[in-house]
């Protein structure tokens, strides 16, 4: 019987998220973050995926007109449990699509993007955001996105002891087991073809481990390169991990980029010890080894963005 992965691929994306623990949310909304919670304790509560979140958005997007930004923020997120204790992160799918209309305006060409998201779609977003913010100064998301690549600056945060890899198990092998948070759902697909489960590669670490790796990689960038996109990129990750609860996870997922990448290639990546490796060689003044290092990842994920650009 022939396989396949899944029915709907998710965006070719990366995926920087934090988990707050429950007592860090103000009420009302710690009660029903709560609430929500215990609902996906019980065994018939609806599981929130990564997946689940893409086929809403795509959905929206395909839609006539298309919808930019959705109407209303979302009232979901994904749950961990750890300790006996409970972590959030919200989606906040409406304020992430307005960060990444913003983005997408910088990327495409006038043409292109009118095409994609008319004049008049934008221009009702971005007042819907101006709106929003005058009324949320501080507002943030708990979830960054990269498409077509992981950030150097993102695995500056973990350790290679961190990394988990889960590969694709044929559906029969997954039957039992509670598939990873933000996997694929795996079963029957139509005409009776079975589904593989999507690979799964990510990292996840205390947010004062990861605050304590971005201030040492951070200080050795600064005392040895001058200012450009990689310091800068770093510099921009810590202040935003600055606005979390100091108890809180961060989580690094390679979320739908497993599917651009060859399997035995994942199972093979170690991209957090190479990015140590490289600030270890330039704490030690061996500007080659790191400039070696830090070309060896680069040219890794080039050949994966490229990819965006094939038929």
């Amino acid at each position: 019987m022939p396989t396949l992965r899944t029915s709907v691929r998710p965006p070719y994306a990366a995926y920087l998220r934090v988990y707050e623990p429950l007592t860090a949310f103000p009420e009302p909304e710690r009660s029903y973050w709560q609430g929500y919670a215990e609902d996906r304790r019980d065994p018939a509560g609806e599981q929130r995926t990564a997946l689940e979140e893409g086929r809403r958005r795509l959905a929206d997007l395909i839609a006539v007109p298309p919808m930019a930004v959705p109407e209303r923020e979302s009232g979901d997120a994904f749950v961990h449990e750890l300790d006996g204790v409970t972590y959030l992160c919200p989606w906040r799918t409406r304020l992430r699509s307005w960060i990444a209309l913003e983005e997408l305006q910088a990327a495409l060409p006038a043409p292109l993007l009118d095409a994609v998201v008319p004049p008049v779609v934008r221009a009702q977003a971005e007042a819907d955001w101006d709106r929003w913010r005058a009324r949320h100064p501080d507002g943030r998301p708990w979830i960054l996105t990269s498409t077509w690549n992981v950030p150097v600056s993102w695995f500056l945060l973990f350790d290679d002891g961190e990394r988990e890899f889960v590969p694709a198990l044929p559906q029969e092998a997954q039957q039992a087991q509670q598939p990873p948070e933000g996997a694929e759902p795996q079963g029957q697909g139509a005409g009776g073809v079975k589904r593989l489960s999507a690979p799964v590669l990510r990292y996840r670490t205390p947010m004062a481990q990861a605050r304590r790796r971005f201030a040492r990689g951070f200080r050795v960038l600064r005392e040895n390169l001058d200012d450009g996109p990689l310091v800068e990129a770093v510099e921009e990750v810590g202040r935003w991990l600055e606005e979390f609860h100091p108890r809180s996870l961060v989580e690094l997922d390679y979320g739908g980029l497993v599917h651009a990448v060859a399997e035995a290639s994942l199972a093979e990546d170690h991209t957090a010890r190479q990015v140590a490796a490289g600030v270890a060689a330039l704490r030690e003044g061996d500007a080659l080894l790191a400039a070696r290092s830090y070309r060896a990842i680069t040219e890794r994920w080039r050949r994966i963005q490229e990819l965006q650009y094939a038929n």
